[in-house]
């Protein structure tokens, strides 16, 4: 899920100097996760322990900051009925998923709570503006264990995470509220294949063993190896990213040799089920049926002394069993996204072996509802931070006459993502701000829709600044760049091949640019060239063409090496003020912006 960070300095300078914050520069160090006092057992009483008791392993991923309930679609989890019919369950928010987890754990006293990463980053204003230390505040709240780092806990750099890590003030920003340091994550963060490029040391702790009575469970933590395509350069700088099965399997060695037999990997890579109904049956036998994508080779590649696998990074719903190397089935799940579900894994662990018994792991999915009572803890911690974000949160920027969905829509062209490269082409067409023709949008940078119901008491139709920024939370500087045609018809076929070729990445074109996409063909050919025009013209591969996007793509990111290959750059205004820009300029109460029409690619299936 990728797209990239520059954080809005600027905002968030008017932001201290409204709520008056304090600066404070020290660093604590975080303290270690503690294992919760909580577990179930099988066996005869006699005064002896049984030979087996139940671990509860609750799980959850890519929560990106989500504190508030997603708005729109991306608030919503499909749920196949009896009938074969899918309903939309609205879910998710921090205050939902607490007392679901303090409920799931009621009468388990081994229970473990882990995470697959992507916790911060491409977050909400509410979590944002603060450089996610309110939802670090929100998982000590939830007693989160340990989590994996995904690519997004390096949207801000190795620096920042160990921020986030051990606590202490932002060293720009300071302390946000005033008397009050940022104590960090009370839970180990796990990255065991980042290393420093310069020591070859790891960055964070490889794994956690979780103790409780004599049970212990290893937690081995890594983010995919591909993080470097898919965050942007100064995030990486410095770090090496290593295979995820080879480093796995090396500190699963590790463990057994140090007597801990159980052992879960927590991976943030991930796969695409068959269906997108979070209670699918991942194994059903059906032809088409199952789990495709890169979660699975990798699971087929990890030793078995690993009991169990939670994965994210794809935002889909699976419980799905994949045999490993020596052909058991093993779990492998995942818990969609914001919070929206959590998944709830039983692993029968016996104290004589020290292993889990691998048969008995049983795991299912469960919606995060809205009908059940909110943690008061959590709402207090969304109401503190709300009133510190409010100055610049609630400040209007356009109004819409309906949803405009981005996130939340599922086709190649998104009515959102068309306003996003208009709102890009039209701030930088102008000569003396790049003189662009066409922009491109990277559809991953697009974490949110458009909704036309109120968020507050602002009313409905309005574009807050809170809402605009959940949109493009990256606050990424644009760039004009000078590329061939020959590049331009490179950069949309790499849409569909090379490392896009079995998860197509669609950018999100400028008006005027119109093109056929071929689903029925494969790689590069989907992408039906004699079809590209620009203003009705067919693209001259001769031509030089001046091409507006963020400064992610024009790095190359996503698998878009064309786009890296711009010359005579000029910078730009960043994507959110563009985006601003062109709400106040195409709307007002009287007339909001309707959601365009999805015509500029026409898509054969």
């Amino acid at each position: 899920m990728s797209a990239t960070p520059q954080k809005n300095r600027a905002t968030r300078r008017v932001l201290a100097a409204a709520a008056g914050l304090a600066t404070v520069g020290a660093l604590v160090a975080a303290m270690p996760a503690g294992a919760h006092d909580r577990g179930n057992g099988h066996g005869h009483g006699n005064g002896h322990k049984p030979r087996t008791v139940d671990v509860q392993l609750l799980s959850f991923n890519d929560l990106h900051g989500n504190l508030e309930p997603p708005a729109g679609s991306a608030g919503n989890v499909s749920e196949t009925q009896p009938d074969g019919t899918v309903k939309a369950i609205p879910a998710g928010g921090v205050e939902y998923l607490a007392t679901s987890l303090r409920t799931a754990r009621k009468g388990n006293p081994y229970s473990v709570t882990a995470a697959g990463g992507d916790m911060v980053g491409a977050s909400p204003l509410l979590s944002g503006l603060f450089h996610d230390e309110p939802t670090i505040e929100a998982l000590n709240g939830l007693d989160l264990d340990v989590t994996a780092v995904g690519n997004h806990e390096f949207d801000e750099g190795a620096a920042e995470l160990a921020r986030l890590q051990n606590g202490g003030c932002h060293p720009v920003e300071g302390c946000y509220e005033k008397g009050k340091k940022f104590k960090g994550a009370d839970f180990p963060y796990l990255a065991a294949n980042v290393t420093k490029e310069k020591t070859g040391r790891p960055l964070l702790k490889p794994y956690t063993v979780w103790k409780k009575n004599g049970v212990k469970i290893g937690f081995i933590g890594v983010t995919l190896e591909g993080t470097p395509d898919i965050v942007t350069a100064n995030g990486v700088k410095g770090l090496k990213f290593h295979d995820e099965v080879e480093t796995i399997n090396k500190y699963a060695r590790e463990l057994d040799r140090k007597g801990v037999k159980s052992i879960v990997a927590l991976i943030h890579e991930g796969g695409a089920p068959a269906s997108t109904s979070y209670n699918y049956d991942c194994d059903s036998p059906g032809a088409g049926d199952g789990i495709s994508g890169p979660i699975v080779d990798i699971a087929k590649g990890i030793t078995p002394k690993v009991d169990a696998l939670v994965t994210g990074h794809t935002h889909q719903a699976y419980v799905c069993t994949v045999p490993d190397p020596s052909g058991k089935p093993r779990m492998v799940t995942s818990a969609s996204s914001f919070g929206k579900l959590y998944t709830d894994t039983t692993l029968t662990y016996d104290r004589r072996t020290k292993d889990i018994v691998r048969t008995s792991v049983k795991s299912a999915n469960h919606v995060v509802t809205r009908d059940q009572a909110k943690a008061t803890d959590m709402t207090r911690l969304i109401d503190r931070w709300n009133k510190l974000a409010a100055p610049i949160a609630s400040k209007p920027q356009g109004w819409i006459s309906a949803d405009i969905n981005g996130r939340g829509s599922t086709a190649p062209e998104k009515p959102l993502g068309n306003v996003i490269a208009d709102a890009q082409l039209e701030g930088l067409a102008p000569a003396d701000k790049g003189g662009a023709e066409v922009a491109f949008m990277n559809p991953g940078g697009i974490r949110a829709d458009l909704v036309h119901k109120a968020s507050g008491s602002e009313g409905d139709g309005v574009v807050t600044y809170g809402e605009a920024f959940t949109v493009q939370p990256f606050t990424n500087m644009m760039n004009v760049v000078d590329l061939t045609g020959a590049q331009l018809v490179t950069a949309l076929q790499q849409q569909v091949s090379g490392g896009n070729e079995a998860s197509p990445k669609i950018l999100q074109v400028s008006k005027g640019l119109t093109y056929t996409l071929d689903l029925t063909k494969s790689g590069a050919d989907r992408v039906v060239a004699a079809t590209i025009k620009l203003n009705g013209e067919a693209i001259d591969p001769a031509r030089t063409y001046r091409v507006a996007m963020n400064e992610f793509l024009a790095g190359g990111g996503d698998g878009f090496a064309a786009l890296g290959e711009g010359t005579n750059k000029l910078v730009g205004a960043s994507d959110l003020d563009l985006f601003n820009a062109y709400l106040a300029a195409h709307s007002t109460a009287a007339a909001p912006l309707a959601p365009p029409a999805t015509d500029r690619i026409t898509v054969i299936q």
